[in-house]
């Protein structure tokens, strides 16, 4: 039966089949969104075998598994067939607990970009380990850069993200509610081939102009943009649902896409994109200026927090950031931030793991910090450090300290690589290992024995039972 008796648990406490409007999954949760929140049954779901953890935020119900969440939610879009799609928010969908206020826009927000993010975690983090080891294979003289199997690996590697119009045209448009193949029309329009040499002419010869309709259009290269596309695939999807309800059913099928693609990509590039592209510079730029001003501190403050967002599930929020820096500028300085906090978080759980003589908590603390190492910090964050409270506490500290220290020496990214040990490769500069690459390993390093000596120190407070205390012998009087 595999999962199926966790995924009608899940279900059950989601608050039924028909409560549930969409369901995703990221590294370790299960993200649905909800008609009615209140109809759901945390609490209850929190007990349940197989579920770590359940989180309502950002606007969504979340129920951390684990790492084998992807096969949980195979298993569970079986049972809830209708549902096996993002739509976004349902018009018809109402909640007795809906926030107002910024908290909805906070929450909205969140649960876009999760959900757009979301199924691009696994390829993006693929690419970015096979384009670290092709940083560090030809540092060491492994590979030849012209040979052919470099330019083999490397299109496999750039390919996510040089196409990235096209993979996030496809999953924003299944957030909006759109047909999901026109949206990725669109973000492949974007980086066609005549269209990238149009913006090579211009950008070669300016006095080479170009016209849509008599309006003059200003050709950029959106390959590897994050934004435009987003914004170009919600007004596409806005287009889509009013021609459908305009449109006779008959007609509906190919003139709808038609429409779509007619009105939304010359708006993209006269107006939408321009706009967007402007804006991810200004992000890019402004993040750039606030770091520059006290890079110690921004590490200090990243490293403390990264995990509290975590545990809400609001990290996901800083993923576009992170992409953006890298398509924009090339180098990114917030995912070197995060490798502190996940290395304090494992040092912690292995400080635990070593001195707790309660078998249930080394069980679980044993293969939470394995998984930590990767990356995958959820399960010693709600199995182990916070349920305890110091080692958690130990952990943010030993990230604000590895984070200040990986600011000071100004570490970088230079791929979108993994968390915890995969990550390293893309800390690597094309001209070597700098100190900034140094700094992140001291750095990570520091975090990690920080968590792990505290936590082994004092991290399990005595109100604790130890199953094992009444087989101890007495101490001598």
């Amino acid at each position: 039966m595999g999962y199926a008796h966790l995924c009608t648990e899940i279900i059950n406490g989601a608050g039924g089949k028909d409560n549930i409007v969409s369901v995703i999954h990221c590294a370790t949760r299960l993200r649905f969104k909800l008609k009615n929140g209140s109809l759901s049954q945390a609490e209850k779901l929190k007990k349940v075998a197989g579920v770590i953890t359940v989180v309502e935020s950002g606007g969504q119900f979340q129920v951390v598994i684990g790492s084998h969440v992807g096969e949980v939610y195979n298993q569970l879009i079986e049972l809830i067939p209708d549902n096996n799609k993002e739509e976004g928010i349902d018009d018809n969908a109402s909640s007795t607990s809906s926030p107002r206020g910024f908290k909805a826009v906070l929450n909205g927000a969140i649960d876009i970009i999760s959900s757009i993010f979301a199924p691009l975690l696994g390829i993006l983090v693929a690419a970015g380990l096979l384009k670290g080891s092709l940083i560090i294979a030809t540092l060491f003289n492994w590979i030849n850069k012209e040979g052919g199997t470099y330019l083999i690996l490397f299109a496999a590697s750039d390919a996510v993200f040089f196409f990235m119009p096209v993979l996030l045209g496809y999953t924003a448009g299944k957030k909006f509610g759109g047909n999901p193949l026109v949206t990725l029309v669109l973000g492949a329009a974007m980086v066609h081939p005549s269209l990238i040499e149009a913006f090579h002419t211009t950008q070669a010869d300016p006095a080479q102009h170009y016209s849509f309709m008599a309006i003059p259009v200003t050709f950029i290269n959106y390959s590897s943009t994050v934004i435009p596309v987003i914004l170009a695939a919600w007004f596409s999807c806005w287009l889509e649902k009013r021609f459908n309800r305009w449109l006779p059913a008959s007609i509906r099928t190919f003139v709808t896409p038609f429409l779509c693609l007619a009105i939304a990509l010359p708006a993209t590039f006269l107006v939408i994109g321009p706009l967007a592209t402007e804006l991810s510079s200004a992000i890019g730029t402004g993040y750039n200026w606030v770091w520059h001003l006290n890079p110690t501190f921004a590490g200090a403050v990243f490293g403390a927090l990264w995990q509290v967002c975590v545990i809400f599930g609001l990290h996901w929020g800083l993923a576009p950031l992170m992409i953006n820096n890298l398509m924009t500028t090339g180098v990114d300085t917030v995912s070197v931030l995060v490798q502190a906090a996940v290395w304090a978080q494992a040092g912690a759980t292995l400080g635990v793991w070593l001195r707790t003589r309660d078998t249930a908590l080394k069980r679980i603390a044993g293969p939470s910090f394995l998984s930590s190492i990767f990356g995958i910090t959820e399960p010693a964050i709600y199995g182990v450090n916070l349920p305890l409270k110091r080692p958690f506490v130990f952990g943010c500290m030993g990230g604000a300290i590895g984070g200040a220290i990986i600011g000071y020496y100004h570490g970088t990214a230079y791929a979108f690589g993994g968390l915890g040990i995969f990550a390293f490769p893309s800390f690597i500069s094309p001209s070597g290992l700098d100190a900034g690459f140094w700094g992140i390993v001291i750095g990570s390093a520091v975090a990690f024995l920080f968590a792990f000596i505290s936590s082994w120190m004092v991290g399990i407070p005595r109100s604790v039972p130890d199953p094992q205390a009444e087989l101890r012998p007495a101490a001598p009087r």
